[in-house]
């Protein structure tokens, strides 16, 4: 549950930095007639999130064992992939998000009242659509394994809610928070646990028989951590950790954590050697409202 909350507090949170940032400035410009469209938009991306969200786990049903295993198995990639495409953007764009935001503002009001709804809508969607899909994935690892399939989603679904509370609290002016810091922690964290979910892909095919070696295990510890047990759950609900773990399964997990980790490390290093000049950007401390 931990590994979904965590997931379910960082991408809420960027949704809800987002529209902090496009509710404050529109106040401060005194356009508040236009803030109607703009969670007109909020509710439109949340209602197809949802309906993905539906879509992928009602989609699949009705179909032979082997071709859910493949969907499951390639949606799992997929969502990795996407995961990782957010980590690495967040990396980079966290300390000018704000004037990013309200260059689109501007641009937009000036389109016409509801190419703001648009943007409201696109920038939330996004995060919506990439946690519909790995919580997911997340949710379909936990659930072949006996684990209750409304873990992942409670975890998720609290970790929203704080994130909703941190955005009101940052636009009320109330908390501030080094964004910078935050998602790069986070974002070394989610490797980890992204590498899980390719692993978990990666037996999903393997099971559907489009990936070979299902029969070639690197290890079996289930003797020693039980799949049942607190910690065999913990592992599992947080890490994606399988007892029993092929040898591709392992090859994906260590190249994803390697390659990924050493990749996100050097773009930080290199994203944050201005910042060092420019303490205010870099650790987003213009105050929202």
């Amino acid at each position: 549950m931990l590994g979904n909350f965590l997931i379910g507090l960082r991408e809420g949170l960027e949704a809800a930095v987002i529209v902090s940032i496009l509710v404050a400035y529109l106040v401060k410009a005194g356009r508040r007639d236009v803030l109607p469209r703009v969670w007109a938009g909020v509710t439109a991306a949340v209602a197809v999130s949802l309906a993905f969200g539906a879509l992928l786990t009602y989609g699949p049903r009705g179909l032979t064992w082997e071709a859910q295993e493949a969907i499951g198995g390639t949606l799992s990639i997929v969502a990795v992939a996407f995961v990782t495409w957010m980590i690495f953007w967040m990396a980079g764009a966290s300390r000018t998000l704000s004037r990013q935001l309200r260059d689109r503002v501007d641009v937009a009001l000036d389109a016409g009242k509801w190419s703001l709804a648009a943007v409201a809508a696109l920038a939330v969607g996004r995060e919506g659509l990439e946690t519909a899909l790995f919580l997911w994935a997340a949710t379909n690892a936990a659930t072949s394994d006996g684990a209750g399939a409304t873990d992942p989603l409670v975890g998720a679904a609290l970790g929203i809610a704080v994130a909703v509370g941190i955005g009101y609290l940052m636009y009320r002016g109330a908390v501030t928070i080094n964004l910078g810091a935050f998602f790069r922690w986070t974002g070394a964290f989610l490797i980890v646990i992204a590498g899980g979910v390719l692993a978990y892909g990666v037996h999903d095919l393997q099971e559907a028989g489009i990936v070979g070696g299902l029969n070639d295990l690197l290890f079996d510890v289930s003797a020693q951590v039980p799949p049942g047990s607190w910690y065999g759950t913990l592992l599992k609900g947080i890490f994606n950790f399988s007892p029993q773990t092929t040898e591709r399964e392992a090859a994906a997990w260590l190249g994803y954590v390697v390659i990924v980790g050493a990749a996100f490390w050097w773009k930080l290093s290199r994203a944050h050697r201005p910042a060092r000049a420019d303490r205010t950007v870099s650790h987003m401390e213009e105050p929202i409202s």
